[in-house]
């Protein structure tokens, strides 16, 4: 018996029972729909957190005081704007491009009727070029000028203009607001971001660096500086951030008259490394989503295997004739063999329409992940749908040609 006849025969005996056998493929449809669709989503995730950690700027390293891990230290030292502008320096940190640095307040903010609380962030003119945030269209951003004056001068961001003014498209350039009973000049509106895991980016007032440590706080140091709470430390290159890293542990740890190791009272989040960790944990994540989808496939090639055995004890007869005319041991077992495997074939080329559906709409619904089905994933799942075909029809298959032509013509 050739294979074409052997498909021809498999494809009618399906067809005898299509119900039966549509009903006993949904397992496999399932099972490969939640596969590509949770990969996919998997996938989606961990591209939506390198572009919002792309978000933050590009070769960031971020350092802010810390406790102490080891109890032979219990005094922590700020980090100051001496401390800030003295890494800036080439001939001491050749590593770093520049240095933002940030100094955060309590602010009770005012704009006519209408009150908000809120963290307000001093910060230095180069802080939009760090953290690559401009300001919208006809506004500014802080000076140096702002800087050097100490100007009462703030930039909004769209969520506090909302708060504000109850539409976050309203231009308050120009006018006043009252900062802790200040009056400051709103000059800009930062251009809108996204929601992200950080929390809304949008809620933030921009004042400059020494209007906040010396006009709403007083944050002089013993140094003849000021405390800075942040340095938002740019890399000269993706290459050089570990060597920026060293540069600064080396410098503050001078600097603080850090004695021992674990007295290091500053902390330095590398923003490659953060994302590197970050993509493990989502790539671990997206593996364990697939393999509890899997569980769909295993139960879907049971029933490909039940089902299976159900069509051989009812065609036992038709088994024994074609084995006394002639058929041998393997032209039956191939024969049950296919059909188990077009089931799970069939299957698996629903459910990539099925998992690709699903894509879609999770695109569709959540507007910020970029969710699509790639390749390996079907190829993955239309593997998987085989070999699941292949493997539960193998035990039917070689029962099916066991069977001895005499016993099976006599079945009943």
């Amino acid at each position: 018996m050739n294979l074409l006849e052997t498909l021809r025969i498999a494809f009618e005996s399906l067809l005898v029972n299509r119900l039966r056998a549509m009903l006993t493929t949904l397992g496999i449809i399932i099972g490969v729909g939640a596969v590509i669709a949770l990969i996919s989503l998997g996938r989606g995730v961990e591209t939506y957190i390198s572009s919002q950690f792309q978000g933050l700027g590009s070769n960031i390293l971020f350092v802010f005081s810390a406790a102490p891990a080891s109890s032979t230290r219990t005094t922590i030292m700020p980090l100051t704007t001496i401390e800030g502008n003295a890494l800036s320096n080439p001939s001491i940190a050749p590593a770093i491009r520049q240095i933002a640095m940030e100094h955060q307040i309590a602010g009770t903010v005012v704009a006519e009727a209408k009150r908000t609380t809120l963290a307000v962030s001093g910060v230095t003119p180069n802080f939009q070029e760090v953290r690559n945030w401009k300001p919208r269209r006809g506004g500014l951003f802080i000076s140096q000028a702002d800087v050097n004056n100490a100007a009462r001068v703030a930039v909004l961001g769209t969520t506090i203009v909302e708060r504000l003014y109850g539409d976050k498209l309203v231009d308050p350039v120009g006018q006043t607001i009252r900062i802790n009973d200040r009056v400051f000049t709103v000059i800009g509106v930062m251009e809108e971001k996204s929601s992200s895991f950080f929390g809304d980016q949008n809620a933030v007032i921009y004042i400059p660096l020494s209007t906040a440590q010396s006009r709403l706080d007083q944050a002089r140091t013993k140094d003849g500086g000021y405390r800075v709470d942040i340095f938002h430390v740019q890399a000269v290159s993706e290459k050089s951030m570990d060597e920026a890293t060293r540069e600064i542990e080396d410098y503050l740890t001078t600097a603080h008259d850090v004695q021992f190791q674990g007295e290091q009272d500053f902390q330095i989040i590398n923003q490659k490394d953060l994302l590197a960790s970050l993509g493990r944990i989502t790539g671990i994540l997206t593996a364990f989503l697939g393999l509890i989808a899997s569980i769909s496939l295993l139960v879907g090639g049971i029933g490909i295997m039940n089902i299976m055995l159900v069509s051989v004890t009812e065609r036992t007869r038709e088994i024994g004739l074609r084995k006394a005319v002639g058929a041998r041991g393997r032209d039956i077992l191939t024969q049950f063999l296919i059909e188990s495997l077009v089931l799970s074939i069939l299957g698996g080329l629903l459910g990539i329409g099925l998992g690709w559906i699903a894509t879609i709409l999770t695109g569709v619904l959540v507007p910020d992940l970029q969710v699509r089905v790639s390749l390996d994933a079907i190829v993955l799942a239309t593997a998987v749908s085989s070999i699941v075909g292949i493997f539960f029809g193998l035990y039917p298959a070689s029962r099916a040609a066991r069977m001895k032509p005499i016993d099976a013509l006599r079945f009943e």
